[in-house]
């Protein structure tokens, strides 16, 4: 059975037509489409999380907010840029939003993507130790969360108070089985797997082979599920992968996006971050033929969790109806179903 849930990035914006004109306006917008998400019977509420942009930053407020408003559905992240992290405070941060939820926290971690600082994450005060580089310090931040997050024991006592090393405080079982890795090419979601962390892969592979996307998606999939398996993790792990399926069902539908069907229909391939990139089409046009090619995606197929990005812009009401519309005329096609309400 298929989950699926909207990824947001949280952008807002004083342009014509934006609904999100605030960061107020789309911090108290994405708890509102949470909740409407939930109702409509899908599965998740997804939070990019990035800085020094007018998008969404520190996720934690707005995923327990997420969590006092909601009952069933899931509410993560995709994804947390570790170079940023303080990992103790994070694994303190993580196990509350954790606890308020009910064990619903997915949380997608990862070493981070381009952004507008030059170097930010000096910025928070993180800097790579001698001999590392930005990926291997926000690896490194990595293992002391995780760590930390399994309820093991991190700090000193003073010897006047307690013996034996101290946990954080809380700690929430069960949440170290719900961590994912934003992997970007075939070598790092082997890595994820060897780590015993979830796969959680965009529409973006920062390599490519020449073949579509879905594809070389499809291929990290199995490459991740067959490390895995030689890890001998003793949990069954989750794969999500993120598309743009917009149904063009009405005028205003047309309106915001029938050129788009016409541009965004095919594969991107070039240069990102020194890396030659393939990222995937969008899916927009008439429902029908959407539920055709979205259950012809082998990499949507392999995954067991679907997050379907969504123009936050454009406010609550349409995107609640985008992700119905989704819902009713194509998930079908790839195994879901509504959960009860």
């Amino acid at each position: 059975m298929k989950r699926i849930g909207f990824l947001s990035f949280g952008h807002w914006s004083p342009i014509d037509g934006s609904q999100a004109r605030t960061a107020r306006d789309s911090l108290l917008q994405s708890v509102e489409l949470a909740e409407a998400t939930e109702e409509l019977g899908l599965d998740g509420a997804f939070f990019r999380v990035h800085h020094f942009a007018r998008q969404q930053a520190s996720p934690f407020p707005l995923l327990s907010a997420v969590a006092a408003r909601t009952n069933r559905i899931e509410m993560g992240t995709g994804v947390v840029d570790m170079r940023y992290e303080n990992p103790l405070y994070m694994a303190e941060e993580a196990a509350q939003t954790d606890l308020i939820s009910g064990g619903r926290l997915q949380l997608g971690i990862s070493r981070g993507s381009p952004e507008p600082a030059l170097n930010g994450a000096a910025n928070f005060g993180y800097r790579p130790d001698d001999g590392e580089d930005a990926a291997d310090m926000a690896r490194r931040h990595t293992k002391v969360f995780r760590h930390a997050i399994s309820g093991a024991g991190v700090a000193e006592p003073d010897p006047r108070q307690a013996s034996g090393l101290l946990p954080v405080q809380p700690h929430s079982p069960g949440l170290s089985e719900r961590i994912w890795w934003g992997a970007g090419t075939r070598k790092t979601a082997v890595w994820a797997a060897e780590h015993g962390m979830n796969l959680m892969s965009s529409t973006l592979l920062t390599e490519d082979t020449g073949v579509p996307f879905h594809e070389l998606q499809a291929e990290q999939i199995h490459m991740f599920r067959d490390a895995w398996a030689g890890a001998g993790h003793d949990f069954t792990p989750r794969v999500s992968v993120s598309r743009s399926v917009l149904p063009i069902v009405d005028d205003e539908d047309h309106q915001y996006f029938g050129l788009s069907a016409l541009r965004e229909n095919r594969d991107q391939v070039g240069v990102l971050d020194g890396a030659m990139s393939r990222s995937g089409k969008s899916y927009i046009g008439e429902p029908d033929q959407l539920a055709e090619d979205l259950a012809a995606d082998t990499a949507v197929a392999s995954a067991d969790t679907l997050m379907l990005t969504v123009p936050n812009l454009l406010g609550v009401d349409y995107n609640a109806k985008l992700l119905g519309n989704v819902a009713k005329h194509v998930a079908p096609a790839i195994g879901w179903e509504p959960a009860s309400r």
